[in-house]
């Protein structure tokens, strides 16, 4: 057994919390204004239905073997979230919906050996398949907080914390580092359990796991992470979420990531 079932029943959840989350909005609440500067929940949702489109592009690539454009390019990425973002609450729902589908159906088509063929989003490093069901977590759980409908970083699930605490840590910027170590303490506040050192200039943060991952991906302005010792403000995160994947990872998918 693999890490494939895990992910698959993961996602499967994550989408269902999305979909209940996209179709409690009205009209007005797909037009209003989402987390994200400049994007309406409608942005938000065309980019969560045009990015299941676009990683079927990669499982379609591992299933033939023929290499096949997660997006034409960047200009073509944003044209379909445009093309869509102005759409009423029922037709988003239905789009969100229907390309779900389509990635889980495409997901079902992929061989087991298929799952290690090395494929490529817009940005480097190509990955191997079983890496796109990480990648698409990754996408609903951040841009589910995105919308500002009631499911933020305090909602996200502690798997998927852990998982991409751990690979912002494997494509960490020394070179651009905000901080000299991160630790993370319980969330109530008690003591530290683990931490990251060695991480570049900066001063020590600490805060609960959920609280750090929002603040490193920008999902917060440092909310529950303080300056150890205390008396300076949070600085800003480092610039690590460049890249699509950390490099290196295994072709085979493993029993467990991380």
């Amino acid at each position: 057994m693999t890490v494939l079932q895990s992910l698959r029943a993961e996602l499967t959840e994550a989408t269902s919390g999305l979909l209940a989350t996209a179709a409690s909005l009205s009209d007005a609440d797909v037009a209003a204004p989402s987390r994200l500067p400049g994007w309406s929940r409608g942005h938000v949702l065309t980019h969560l239905a045009r990015n299941a489109d676009s990683l079927v592009n990669l499982l379609t690539w591992a299933r033939t073997g023929v290499p096949t454009p997660q997006y034409p390019d960047a200009r073509a990425r944003e044209a379909g979230i445009e093309a869509g973002c102005h759409r009423p609450a029922a037709e988003q729902l239905a789009d969100l919906r229907e390309s779900a589908g389509r990635l889980d159906a495409a997901a079902d088509a992929v061989s087991e050996p298929a799952w290690g063929t090395p494929v490529g989003g817009l940005r480097p490093p190509h990955h191997p398949a079983w890496y796109v069901l990480v990648r698409r977590l990754r996408e609903v759980g951040l841009h589910h907080a995105d919308l500002g409908a009631g499911y933020g970083p305090a909602d996200w699930p502690e798997t998927f914390v852990r998982r991409e605490l751990h690979d912002c840590l494997r494509t960490w910027p020394h070179d651009r580092s905000t901080v000299s170590a991160v630790r993370f303490v319980t969330p109530a506040n008690g003591p530290v359990a683990a931490g990251w050192e060695g991480l570049g200039d900066g001063p020590v943060v600490e805060g609960a796991p959920a609280d750090v991952l929002a603040w490193l991906t920008g999902r917060s302005a440092g909310e529950g992470v303080k300056v150890v010792p205390e008396g300076r403000p949070c600085p800003p995160p480092p610039p690590w979420l460049t890249t699509t994947a950390p490099a290196d990872l295994p072709a085979t998918p493993p029993k467990d990531y991380p």
